[in-house]
């Protein structure tokens, strides 16, 4: 630890002139005049409600009522029409889905943590507010909430359409870390966000990633740079949520990033990370992870995520004139790099 720190002190000395602090926050458009009507459908309360006597009929009136996410829910996630999933049909395995104990109590705990979800719902139409005046013509989503039995957290479908598995936002009171030990997606590092707060931004970046597309290519650079447009955009789309909630880093962790992004790019450039194309060897600064490789242990997974969102604020400080939106169009890494002139601040 000592010899990872000694390195991040000499990497500061190579950066020590020509910096210059990034955007502070950004230039929201006007939405006072803007409306959109939010829908946040209960799926996971109406599908509980049905009458195990007439499942059939039950699930041909939530086809009617739910459309396309009917189908995703019912022949891709639980697999009623797979005879090797239920081989004595859909409705008797429907039937003992609906009536299992354990899925029984994992319902019945989702309703007592979610009996309503109007503060969501406020926060999810600022969102589509927001995402209607920069990108006029996408339609506004809907949102529908399910029960997934661990499988899925989020997703988007159809036409803008997002789907949330409250199952995996119950709050640090639940005993996650019990449901299969062995499993990362229950690992601590990822369980401490699996709560309330990170509900809205985390169904919304399904949505931002699709906006801003894939990466433009297979270096990090280009990883970073789309990563950190899908950043940029939360921040502007959920002013009201907190910037922790809205990267996924604890409050420890965004002032270890706040206090070292020199250091963190000085890293990637020593490390002559930026143009490599071997994810293996990058993954963990754009994927979840307990830590970035190569760093303090105080710092978290992400922080390619943590410097693309500096890289992009710097570019709209530059460029105000393309606007938001420009944030969706499909650009060459090095230009886009080029034009930002990131420079990190002490």
């Amino acid at each position: 630890m000592q010899n990872v720190t000694l390195l991040f002190l000499v990497l500061t000395a190579l950066y020590l002139s020509g910096c210059s602090s990034p955007v502070a926050d950004y230039d929201r458009p006007d939405i006072s005049d803007i409306t959109v009507e939010t829908e946040l459908r209960r799926f996971d309360r109406d599908l509980f409600a049905l009458d195990t006597a007439r499942l059939q009929a039950g699930r041909e009136e939530l086809d009617r009522a739910y459309g396309e996410f009917s189908f995703l829910y019912f022949d891709q996630l639980l697999g009623l029409q797979d005879p090797r999933v239920a081989p004595e049909g859909p409705d008797a395995f429907l039937k003992g889905f609906l009536t299992y104990p354990a899925t029984r109590k994992l319902y019945d705990t989702i309703q007592i943590v979610y009996p309503e979800m109007a503060d969501e719902a406020k926060t999810f139409n600022t969102a589509f507010r927001y995402l209607k005046a920069i990108f006029p013509d996408r339609p506004t989503p809907i949102v529908t909430t399910f029960l997934s039995e661990f499988s899925i957290a989020n997703f988007i479908y159809g036409n803008d359409e997002l789907a949330v598995g409250l199952d995996f936002y119950l709050g640090a009171d639940y005993p996650y870390s019990r449901i299969d030990p062995s499993n990362a997606v229950f690992s601590n590092y990822l369980t401490r966000s699996y709560n309330r707060d990170h509900l809205v931004p985390r169904t919304l970046k399904p949505l931002l990633e699709d906006i801003v597309g894939p990466p433009a290519g297979e270096r990090l650079i280009d990883h970073i740079l789309r990563n950190g447009k899908v950043q940029v955009l939360m921040d502007i789309l959920l002013p009201e949520i907190a910037d922790t909630a809205r990267i996924e880093f604890t409050p420890d962790q965004l002032a270890w990033c706040r206090e070292n992004e020199k250091n963190i790019w000085a890293y990637f450039l020593s490390e002559n990370l930026l143009y490599s194309t071997d994810y293996k060897e990058y993954r963990k600064f754009v994927e979840y992870s307990p830590h970035s490789p190569g760093m303090p242990l105080e710092a978290p997974g992400r922080t390619g995520d943590w410097i693309g969102k500096q890289i992009v604020k710097a570019w709209l400080k530059r460029h105000p004139d393309r606007g938001i939106a420009a944030l969706a169009n499909r650009v060459d890494s090095q230009v886009f790099l080029d034009e930002a002139r990131y420079k990190p601040k002490r």
